[in-house]
């Protein structure tokens, strides 16, 4: 490493970390606020050349040392990153609020899952669980784990140090080494993160790299590259499909977390104040710029009327603004572009006969005009068909249907591609288990929304992916199986 030097200049872009240095480019870009539409800075632009570099120094570090070979190594790597996280953490939330437009409590909820991710991959790190055994006399089996190589790790912009350490932490602790591809958006988050593994001297030079584009030229190389034998993606379902296609031709292990439509199953025995705050919450939260949003509302004849009633209320009185005013109750989204795609999608469902409940829609308040802000939306649609229902909005807009059997809210709750999460309301006390085993969601939560833990597993069904990051499960997509067999002369006499 070069310990006198391991931060990123501040009157310089948000630079690339390769191979223990840092590293230009010939094109910058700007980063913006997105609650004021500001430029907060600049960052180099990777192409296909520093996206090479960044491969054939994580195949160098792989190949040379004991980084592969020493997992207490791995392990002390991986407690003393999480401890130099934890030391900055009032840094990556800030960071966090400024260029992702996340609410402080917000950017400091997604930050807290950092340390308790690698702390747990500092664990894993020591487990491979192998296998030996006898199988006749004079002969011995085993079974190892290897890790498979260089580990191309593309990170989305929407929760990107968060979701960047999920893949990272379980790839190192099996022993990989990796590139990881941040979005132009979250530069300022790649930067800081470069200097925070720049401070960790376990990490070999080449072991992490890191490099910015606002493009797809590096994640494009790294799908292709058959230097790269694993990739971790998490995005949209469409190009997700993209990178499984494009991976197939060298056989590489894909893990995918992509798209997701998010029911609350709302039945008519829930508790219906807590059922609501978080109804809202899971719309506002991240200004519904997140995977596990949820967007879909079944709620259960008998109390549908009063709980959709109340449900617009409290949308209505959702006030946006910018993290640094402590009144603001939903952050803006992450450009005016964005804005613009999901107003278009809903004066498409309303064309396409949903009623709207609450309009919402691109705020009108003067001090926010710069930013890119979007008031909360609510629309009863008529049936499953309509593609508000069926397709990711990334936005604060909900959906209502309404159903009167159990059969028929999962039924509904299936009717979509999507099956990464779902939440299921009711205070009766076999309900919740008998419903959660019949919906297609990696994550079910009950009275509650989005209540994961990285110590088990997350994933999606359908299209909302493959494989499963968290959890024991999470080293399995960068780790060999290896049989070893050998005879040897057995005792006699």
């Amino acid at each position: 490493m070069a310990p006198e030097n391991l931060e990123n200049p501040p009157t310089t872009a948000a630079r690339h970390w390769i191979d223990g240095e840092w590293a230009g480019s010939a094109r910058t870009s700007e980063s913006i606020d997105p609650a004021t539409g500001e430029v907060i800075g600049t960052y180099a632009e990777a192409g296909t050349e520093i996206g090479q570099a960044a491969i054939d120094a994580a195949a160098r570090a792989f190949t040379a040392g004991s980084w592969r070979l020493d997992p207490m190594v791995r392990a002390t790597a991986l407690s003393h990153l999480a401890d130099a996280y934890d030391a900055r953490m009032d840094e990556v939330v800030d960071t966090l609020c400024q260029e992702n437009g996340k609410l402080r409590h917000e950017a400091g909820y997604e930050a807290h899952f950092i340390v308790r991710a690698l702390r747990f991959a500092a664990g894993l790190a020591l487990q491979p669980h192998g296998r030996v055994t006898d199988t006749r006399p004079g002969r011995q089996s085993m079974s190892i784990r290897q890790p498979v190589g260089v580990v191309g790790i593309v990170v989305p912009w929407n929760s990107p140090a968060y979701l960047c350490v999920r893949a990272l932490a379980p790839a190192l602790a099996a022993g990989c080494t990796t590139v990881v591809k941040m979005p132009g958006q979250a530069a300022r988050t790649a930067a800081l993160m470069s200097e925070i593994l720049a401070s960790v001297p376990e990490l070999p030079e080449g072991a992490v790299n890191v490099v910015i584009e606002s493009g797809s030229e590096v994640a494009r190389l790294l799908v292709e590259s058959p230097r790269v034998p694993a990739i971790s993606f998490t995005g949209s379902t469409a190009t997700g499909r993209l990178v499984a296609q494009g991976a197939a031709a060298h056989f590489k292990r894909v893990g995918l977390e992509l798209g997701g439509k998010t029911p609350h199953l709302v039945f008519a025995d829930a508790d219906l104040d807590v059922a609501l705050a978080t109804v809202v919450a899971s719309c506002t939260v991240f200004a519904g710029q997140s995977c596990m949003t949820g967007s879909r509302v079944l709620v259960q004849r008998e109390i549908a009327d009063a709980f959709t009633s109340a449900l617009a209320q409290r949308l209505e009185s959702v006030r946006p603004g910018p993290s640094c005013d402590p009144e603001s109750q939903i952050g803006p989204l992450i450009d005016k572009a964005a804005v613009a795609r999901v107003d278009a999608a809903v004066e498409a469902a309303i064309a396409a006969g949903a009623k709207p409940i609450v309009r919402g829609g691109p705020s009108t308040r003067p001090e926010l005009a710069g930013g890119a802000f979007y008031h909360p939306t609510l629309l009863s649609v008529p049936d499953s068909s309509l593609p508000i229902v069926q397709e990711e909005t990334f936005g604060p807009v909900q959906t209502v249907q309404v159903f009167d059997t159990e059969a028929e809210a999962v039924a509904l709750a299936n009717d979509t591609e999507y099956g990464l999460s779902a939440c299921i309301w009711s205070r009766d006390a076999d309900r919740p288990v008998r419903v959660a085993r019949q919906l297609d969601a990696g994550l079910v939560s009950v009275n509650s929304w989005a209540n994961l833990t990285v110590e088990f597993e997350e994933g999606g069904f359908k299209s909302s992916g493959v494989g499963r990051l968290g959890g024991l499960a999470s080293v399995e997509d960068f780790l060999e199986y290896k049989q070893i067999t050998q005879d040897y002369a057995p005792t006699t006499g």
